[in-house]
């Protein structure tokens, strides 16, 4: 993740001097393709994202589509749909496949408390992407690409507008891959969903990838009377990161309880107890909801500077 600088409080930190000191951490994928299981029309679409970076020379230089379409330099993907069905790790599997290095990040690594400073960090991150040739991975990426707002009231409210449209320009002069994922898409501004050539819906799995999923957390080394097929017809509306939480929670009882093996109804009690907290957390009175109106903000508040950096990338 980013490594920000601390600022001090009386807010005199030399911004030249600041900006040097920005570093964001380049890491190795942690997934492959072969660690996902995932329907076969997401597995499709996945390789169809692959294949078009690979491709992306010979359609625009080769077959001369660049002529026609000088902005498409770049490649975005957005992951989105259910918590826990795994879009963290297809856009691993995405950056192993294509042999790239990668930038993860999400709202917190970047925003600042200083009006203006996580505009500046965003800079930084677009430009040490561009520098490194690495795929840079928003997480949770609707904080950061949610609507924009109106009735600003204070200077933090046109900061998070600024930081917006300062997104937008960073985009629009990358020729890199950008990969987002998301539990909320419908909070998406709709310019930054132009901008997004593909979207790929993750869903929960069904009972044959269910079974799958509770084959694979489950070890050969760890002893279990489970029965796969019983409990992956029996439990649905559980996603892979569900599964993996109940076999934990199965297997400390097991051996809280001194047991020889991890029994069939201690996976079922915790799964049980998975699916009852998730319809709790569902479970929100409309009356709670607030609504921000949006409105889009024009490109044009971006700073000058920026603009030309990101002409430069």
């Amino acid at each position: 993740m980013p490594l920000i600088p601390n600022k001090s409080p009386d807010m005199k930190t030399d911004n030249k001097k600041a900006e040097k000191t920005f570093n964001f951490e380049l890491s190795e994928p942690k997934y492959s393709l072969s660690d996902l299981i995932i329907s076969d029309r997401i597995s499709d679409e996945l390789e169809t994202i692959i294949k078009a970076q690979e491709c992306w020379k010979k359609v625009f230089e080769e077959w001369n589509l660049g002529s026609v379409m000088k902005q498409r330099k770049n490649l975005f993907v957005n992951l989105y749909g259910e918590p826990g069905t795994g879009k963290t790790m297809a856009a691993h599997a995405i950056a192993n496949q294509l042999g790239k290095k990668m930038i993860c990040v999400n709202y917190a690594d970047i925003e600042s408390k200083y009006v203006g400073e996580t505009s500046k960090n965003l800079t930084a991150l677009f430009k040490s992407a561009n520098e490194n040739d690495v795929i840079i991975f928003f997480d949770e990426a609707d904080a950061l690409l949610s609507k924009r707002v109106t009735n600003m009231s204070s200077s933090t409210d046109v900061s998070v507008n600024q930081t917006r449209s300062v997104l937008l320009t960073l985009l629009n002069g990358y020729a890199g891959m950008v990969i987002f994922a998301t539990n909320f898409i419908s909070n998406y501004d709709p310019a930054f969903m132009r901008r997004i050539q593909y979207h790929v819906k993750f869903e929960l799995p069904d009972e044959k990838l269910r079974c799958k999923l509770w084959q694979k957390y489950i070890p050969a080394e760890m002893p279990s009377d489970i029965n796969f097929i019983d409990i992956s017809k029996k439990y649905s509306d559980i996603s892979g990161s569900d599964i993996s939480n109940a076999v934990l929670k199965a297997a400390l009882k097991a051996a809280k309880n001194n047991e020889i093996a991890v029994k069939h109804c201690y996976f079922e009690e915790a799964v049980s107890e998975i699916i009852k907290s998730k319809k709790a957390n569902k479970n929100i009175d409309s009356s709670d909801v607030k609504v921000t109106k949006t409105e889009i903000i024009p490109e044009s508040e971006v700073p000058k500077d920026i603009v030309e950096q990101s002409k430069n990338m």
